[in-house]
């Protein structure tokens, strides 16, 4: 679902995006159905689990879309700034309308983050109430055409509505990964009084299997959201890169950016990790294609953003010949 700016859908990236969403909502009614099926036998208290479980998740993931943007700056360590803060913050601010210019968009609010790595991130539940933040190493690094193509691509994000998809995309897991730990602490301590009985042994079988279905809908739908999050990072790239009609400027910041992230020591990397969905390039280095690693990344490889890129240059190029 994209907002209506002038960022260009990529009407492949959306069929393969819908596919996993709905791959997504499969699995959600199977669950939804094993629940069900395994909850015929529960007694009320080991129902109300369940129930538990969903409006907890519920808020979770509510809590998250509305409150993302505040999340994510505290993370980062990152604070507002005006254009007439600093230099920086008016170079930023810059870039910024005239993006939000080109894409008939309105402005997110801008923050800077003091951090020795190079990176960016827009968040927010929507256009207007979102939030654009760079580091300062990313415009030290960066020249302003690199910077605006990265800007260009966070700024995507936000026009795409890429937060609400995922959290939505993320419900399902939320509730499992809740019930597996209601589950399992269930059975370590509630389990030995109800195997006293075989009423008590039927409870403790049906709490184990709930736990079961639990971890098995997770690990789907954990690969599905990362296929999803790798397909949103590759739509971003394609649109920022068409709205400033400067691929090379992308490619040359993606590159640079990775190169940089080498240099930074492991220890900080790590540390930075839970900001890796929101980031313009991941804190840790991408594993090889193939591997059951870049299965888990949030993140394409930086050869494939790199050759996505290269197709939207020969369309560019295309269209001016």
């Amino acid at each position: 679902m994209a907002a209506r700016t002038r960022y260009a859908p990529d009407r492949g990236l959306t069929v393969r995006m819908t596919a996993t969403v709905f791959l997504l909502g499969l699995v959600f009614v199977a669950f939804v159905a094993a629940i069900i099926g395994i909850g015929t036998a529960y007694h009320a208290s080991d129902a109300a689990i369940v129930l538990f479980a969903v409006v907890l998740g519920g808020g979770f993931a509510i809590g998250s879309l509305f409150y993302s943007d505040k999340i994510a700056l505290a993370t980062a360590g990152a604070r507002e700034v005006g254009p007439n803060d600093s230099e920086e913050a008016r170079k930023l601010h810059g870039i910024v309308d005239r993006l939000c210019a080109l894409a008939d968009m309105p402005k997110p609010r801008v923050a800077i983050a003091r951090s020795n790595m190079p990176n960016a991130f827009a968040t927010g539940r929507n256009a207007d109430h979102a939030v654009l933040c760079v580091t300062d190493d990313l415009m030290r690094r960066l020249d302003d055409n690199e910077l605006e193509g990265v800007i260009a691509h966070e700024m995507s994000h936000v026009a795409h509505k890429d937060v609400q998809v995922m959290t939505a995309a993320s419900f399902l897991a939320i509730i499992a990964a809740l019930l597996i730990r209601f589950a399992f602490y269930g059975e370590l301590f509630g389990g030995g009084g109800r195997g006293r009985n075989n009423n008590g042994g039927n409870a403790a079988l049906l709490m184990f299997a709930l736990m079961a279905v639990s971890i098995i809908v997770y690990a789907v739908s954990f690969v599905l959201i990362r296929m999803l999050s790798r397909y949103r990072e590759l739509s971003a790239d394609r649109s920022g890169a068409l709205l400033t009609g400067q691929p090379s400027a992308l490619k040359s910041a993606l590159i640079k950016v990775s190169g940089q992230m080498s240099r930074i020591p492991t220890q900080d990397l790590r540390a930075s990790q839970p900001m890796n969905a929101f980031f313009f390039a991941p804190a840790m280095h991408l594993a090889p294609k193939g591997s059951l690693a870049a299965i888990f990344s949030t993140h394409p490889s930086l050869e494939r953003r790199i050759a996505e890129l290269d197709k939207v240059q020969a369309q560019l190029n295309r269209t001016a010949g």
